[in-house]
């Protein structure tokens, strides 16, 4: 098979979309906005197999039905949140080893920001599509989860490969990056990869994992623990008191 190729689609304000082709097939991640997905197919000659789902909120799915009526993809999502996804053809869990329009794809729990959130990991195109759990330089707000279950999500990704690249849904790098900076301003690779963004030398995302792992700060949670005085705590309490200081940030 040749080495499968990736493009990052943006869409809408700030959102991201993914692209993934190989073997004459392609799969998108999320489908928040149809036009410039169909203009990306369009462009490279490409033809739509399937469409992955992350999770339910409308900037992630309210561009299925015009998308499969142009291509007539198959849609996949979870089957813990088929009574608010678009209608699917095939449903998948957490723990699921399942073939994507050709490519090995693991499905990953992420719940925390919503319940049923999931992610899906290709080790043959070495990246994992994390919509709103795992962002670039950040993590989703805790919807209808809890620090636990987030934390926990963020654990299972962390484990991944750390060449993995991590496709994340949105660009919330100036936002996120200045958060960041505030709890981790000692960070000689945060401010390399908040400077290189920001001189448009370097996207917000994707981004190794490697890189997450170095300048993320919910990621940094034990390392950030005695800055946050909770130095000898579960490393959940400090993820917790992360995510409660970005809310009000």
């Amino acid at each position: 098979m040749t080495t499968p190729q990736l493009v990052t689609v943006r869409c809408l304000t700030d959102n991201y979309a993914y692209l993934v082709h190989a073997g004459g097939k392609t799969v998108l991640f999320d489908a928040p906005e149809a036009a410039p997905i169909l203009a990306a197919l369009k462009e490279r000659g490409w033809t739509l197999d399937v469409i992955a789902l992350t999770h339910h909120h409308d900037d992630h799915i309210q561009a299925v039905a015009e998308i499969v009526a142009a291509t007539g993809a198959e849609v996949v999502g979870a089957a813990a949140d088929t009574h608010r996804l678009p209608k699917l053809d095939r449903t998948v869990a957490p723990g699921d080893r399942i073939e994507l329009a050709g490519l090995e794809a693991q499905v990953i729990d992420a719940g925390g920001h919503t319940r049923g959130h999931i992610a899906y990991y290709l080790p043959q195109a070495q990246m994992v599509a994390t919509g709103d759990s795992l962002m670039a330089l950040g993590c989703g707000r805790l919807f209808e989860g809890d620090a636990p279950m987030m934390w926990a999500s963020l654990q299972r990704l962390a484990a991944l490969p750390p060449q993995t690249l991590v496709c994340s849904g949105h660009d919330y790098c100036a936002g996120n990056g200045a958060f960041a900076l505030s709890v981790d301003a000692d960070n000689s690779a945060l401010r390399t990869r908040i400077d290189a963004v920001a001189a448009g030398q370097k996207p917000c995302a994707p981004q190794s994992l490697a890189v997450e792992l170095a300048t993320n700060p919910f990621l940094r949670a034990a390392a950030l623990a005695p800055s946050l005085g909770l130095e000898g705590h579960p490393e959940v309490d400090a993820f917790a008191r992360l995510r409660s200081m970005k809310d009000r940030s």
